[in-house]
Parts: structure tokens; sequence; C-alpha cells
């Protein structure tokens, strides 16, 4: 679904992605794993077609990552990105009119199943909530690939495995999630692949139980011994 060859993104004097070459296959739920500053963002939005990169070629389904793609991919940022007058609802009515495939009677039965409320103001939600509302406006989409940044920042331990069950539930249904997280405890039950970033590049790639019978250790274990040194 999408390949990255030599792919480099340099801002100003500072280099965030170098020299990434990665495939993402069609159907699978990927953990994108790395410490802030490995370049894990900056990759998410490229793909998503919100910057582009400055050496390389990015591919999605064997087409230059442009408008086409951009309709195909829902990206959550970790980025507020709602204005101070929505409630709950005009995010939902936002979405509706920006994304053709954005489901309404999906929408809110996520913000349900995130015990939200329709008529609460975005801006007074708290952090964990408001995590919520991100996620629920990003997987009422009926898009190809899903990329979701730090989606469990913010959200406690009770709610988180809400999130993950919905996640998996949207993964069920033949799509392609790309999760970034610091939580990889959460997250390693359910991925089928790992990705470990580090300093802009690729250090890990492969299949999750592969990796593990490889290295002999955990995907916890391998994140503590690649990012401790």
């Amino acid at each position: 679904m999408v390949e990255a060859k030599m792919v480099g993104k340099r801002y100003l004097g500072k280099q965030a992605v170098k020299d990434l070459s990665l495939v993402l296959e069609d159907g699978k739920i990927y953990a994108l794993l790395g410490p802030n500053g490995s370049g894990k963002t900056t990759f998410m939005k490229m793909v998503a077609g919100l910057v582009k990169p400055t050496a390389g070629e990015l591919y999605y389904n064997n087409a230059k990552i442009g408008v086409g793609s951009k309709k195909e991919v829902a990206y959550m940022s970790t980025e507020p990105f709602f204005y101070s007058y929505m409630t709950v609802k005009h995010v939902g009515k936002y979405y509706d009119d920006f994304f053709e495939d954005f489901s309404m009677e999906r929408y809110e039965e996520l913000i349900a199943r995130m015990d939200l409320n329709m008529n609460d103001k975005a801006k007074e939600l708290s952090s964990g909530l408001a995590a919520k509302l991100k996620i629920a406006a990003t997987l009422a989409r009926d898009a190809k690939l899903y990329m979701l940044d730090e989606p469990l920042n913010g959200i406690d331990i009770i709610a988180r495995e809400s999130v993950i069950q919905t996640i998996v539930e949207v993964a069920g249904e033949g799509k392609t999630i790309v999760v970034s997280s610091h939580l990889v405890d959460e997250l390693e039950p359910i991925v089928d692949s790992v990705v470990f970033m580090k300093k802009g590049g690729v250090v890990i790639a492969g299949d999750a139980e592969e990796v593990r019978s490889e290295r002999g250790k955990s995907i916890v274990d391998l994140y503590k011994e690649v990012y401790a040194e």
C-alpha cells in the first residue's frame, strides 16, 4: 500500500527523516515506535500528503502521494485541530463537509462509545476526552489507511481498552492502521508488524511475531534495548 524509497525530509537546518525505506502492506496493524524526535510524525505527515519529502520517493498504491491518496488516508495528529466555537456535534459536521467518506452515523456511534456528549464544547474537554474525540472523528471515515499519531496520549488506563478495541474492529474490516505510541505494552498484543525508528530512519521493521522470534525478546523489551543507548 505504501512504499518509501530513501525518503528524506529536512526542515531548515534539521534533518527530521533520512534515507527511510519502508513498505506498509494492506490489512495490517503497524506499531510505529520511537522516542520524540525519531521522525515518526514527519513520516506520517508525508504519507498523509501534508508535507512533501525533500529527498527520495514515496508512493501510495504505486502512485506518488497526492490528491488521490489524500482521499483514502485518514491522519490523526497529536495537535488539537478543532475551532474554539465547536461542540462535539460541530466537529462531526465539519468532518462530514470535508471528507466524502465520513459517516455521521458511525461518528455518533463512536461518540457514544467514547462516553462523549454531542453538546459538549470541544475546547472544554479534558485531555483524555479530547483525545477520544479526535479518534472518533478519524475512525468515522471509511478510509483505506488510518495513521494515528499517539492516539492513547491522555487517555486513562481503563478507557484505553475501549479505544484499542475500537481500533482492532476497524482493522478487522480489512483496513491498514499505523499507530505511533510510547505505550508499547498496550500495542504489542494487537499489532501485526512493528517499525522502530531512530534519528529519522528505520532500524528494525517486520512481522511482530518474527521479530520476537529472531530477537528472542518481546517488543517491549526490544524497545528498551534499542532506545536505552
